[in-house]
């Protein structure tokens, strides 16, 4: 009986040990074709999918999803099916791919996104899709803009087979076969000022001028009681902090490079006004002269110019008593040569050269722009008429685009305006929004011609000269405290416009380039 029972335990045994070598060897579960799709030995076919299956059967190399729930496909959806050759997702509301979503199929050679709902494909979509020789995208919305700039070069260059499809926007190319564009059909090269360097402390002018082969700017700061110098410093790609002139109530520093000799114009509020020069040993500025007080007593700009080969510059007097006025150099200093017209508060003055003919713009609180032109056999200004119906103009700027001059007259109250000269006069083009604008820069960058309009009470705003309307059209705002002044310098392949603020800090923005169709 014993040995029945040992024969039986061994038994048992035996079971035991086939049971677990066949729980060992146990084959891995075959994915079955999800509940929404139709398979077969190679295909899938799903319909109102609500997201990519996370899984198939083995050996699927075509699949097709119709009236699927979703809207979006982000990246890599894919990538678990390496050997698809077909992919047809047509017939749905697909709207958004991501530019991976095709990653991991190296051997797809047909695509299909007929039919859905996309306005545009991200850049490098296809990079991944090394042998695809058929692509379908009929039946899709397409916006052409700077965001389908890329396919449009994408389709000269490929050997892939793109049936005809066509723009369903903008305007401009409504019905048109995408494959008729060209990129240079896209203007997709814009711009963008961002803020480059921040200067702790207030300025009523700003002023850039190169000497010595070093770039330079010059601020006033009358809180701080200095006409500041800064220069560009080419390894840190910044403006440091260079000299101070001192000057108690400096309201302009003008800079001017004279046979090599660079002086310093300093006009002041309170302690009269005066000219210094810089000297190489020891490196300092030397006070040379002084501005009669009796002719300039309230100072607000200085202009500085050249005529027949001769330097000189003038002053924009604000004060009810004095008189703005011009001065001439003469081998070892300025000496006064001309008061232009006294009493009528003058804010700032332009000179500009139309037509072989040199003049000056004087704006002022109490009347209407005026403007002076250069008599060579009298070697004087000469009153030659008036810019009429414009009162309260703060500054007058002038600029060229395409050989024809305009002028920006800017106001505190009202609006600005942009005038076009005609010949015999000046014609108004343009108005532009300005409350509480006191400060006024045209500039150019490349071919862009640009507007800054500053403002103490909002957004100062920056234009773009339109060459289709003739018309500058809003670019961008800019955050800025009560700007009195602007400058542009342009140094190591960087354009950058600096901003005086009197109530902030000074600023420097930099002009950067932006692709649009990179995004």
């Amino acid at each position: 009986m014993v040995l029945g029972w040992l024969r039986l335990l061994a038994g048992l045994s035996l079971l035991l040990c086939l049971v677990g070598e066949t729980g060992a060897k146990r084959v891995p579960k075959i994915p079955r074709c999800p509940v929404t799709c139709s398979c077969t030995k190679d295909s899938a076919f799903c319909v109102d999918t609500k997201a990519i299956p996370k899984s198939f059967p083995p050996g699927i190399i075509s699949l097709t999803m119709v009236n699927a729930a979703f809207t979006t496909i982000p990246e890599g959806a894919f990538s678990h099916l390496h050997l698809l050759q077909f992919l047809f997702i047509e017939n749905n509301d697909v709207q958004a791919l991501s530019k991976h979503t095709f990653r991991g199929l190296k051997s797809l050679t047909h695509l299909s996104l007929s039919n859905n709902n996309l306005q545009f494909l991200p850049r490098e979509l296809f990079k991944y899709l090394d042998i695809l020789t058929d692509l379908d995208l009929r039946g899709n919305s397409f916006r052409c803009d700077c965001k389908i700039k890329w396919l449009v070069d994408w389709m000269e260059k490929t050997n892939t087979s793109v049936p005809a499809i066509y723009c369903a926007s903008p305007f401009e190319f409504q019905g048109r076969r995408i494959h008729d564009l060209t990129p240079r059909d896209f203007n997709c090269i814009s711009a963008d000022f961002a803020v480059y360097e921040t200067f702790p402390f207030q300025s009523v002018s700003v002023e850039s001028y190169e000497f010595n082969d070093n770039q330079f700017v010059a601020f006033a700061q009358p809180d701080t009681g200095f006409c500041t110098l800064f220069v560009w410093d080419h390894v840190e790609m910044v403006f440091r902090r260079y000299h101070n002139i001192t000057a108690r109530s400096a309201v302009y520093c003008k800079p001017v490079v004279i046979n090599n000799t660079l002086y310093m114009v300093v006009a002041q509020l309170f302690g009269g006004s005066h000219i210094y020069k810089w000297e190489e040993d020891p490196q300092r500025f030397v006070k040379i002269q002084d501005i009669d007080t009796t002719r300039v007593r309230k100072p607000n700009f200085v202009e500085t110019f050249q005529l027949d080969d001769e330097w000189y510059f003038a002053v924009a007097d604000s004060s009810k008593a004095g008189s703005t006025s011009i001065y001439r150099w003469n081998s070892n200093g300025f000496y006064s040569h001309q008061s232009l017209h006294p009493w009528h508060r003058d804010t700032h003055v332009e000179f500009l050269d139309v037509e072989g003919k040199q003049r000056l713009i004087l704006s002022s609180a109490s009347q209407p722009p005026v403007v002076y032109q250069w008599n060579r056999s009298l070697r004087q200004f000469a009153f030659h008429s008036q810019i009429t119906e414009t009162f309260d103009v703060q500054m007058v700027k002038h600029f060229w685009v395409r050989n024809v001059l305009y002028l920006c007259l800017t106001r505190f109250i009202g609006d600005s305006k942009i005038l076009r000269w005609e010949g015999q006069r000046y014609v108004q083009i343009q108005t532009l929004p300005s409350r509480g604008s006191m400060a006024v820069y045209p500039f150019t960058v490349g071919p862009r011609q640009y507007l800054l309009l500053g403002s103490d009470f909002s957004f100062s705003r920056v234009y773009l000269w339109d060459d289709l309307t003739q018309r500058f059209q809003p670019f961008q705002e800019l955050n800025m405290r009560a700007p009195r002044a602007f400058s542009l310098v342009s140094v190591d392949n960087k354009d950058m416009l600096l901003a005086a603020s009197f109530k902030g800090n000074t600023l420097a923005y930099q002009h950067l380039i932006v692709d649009l169709s990179a995004k």
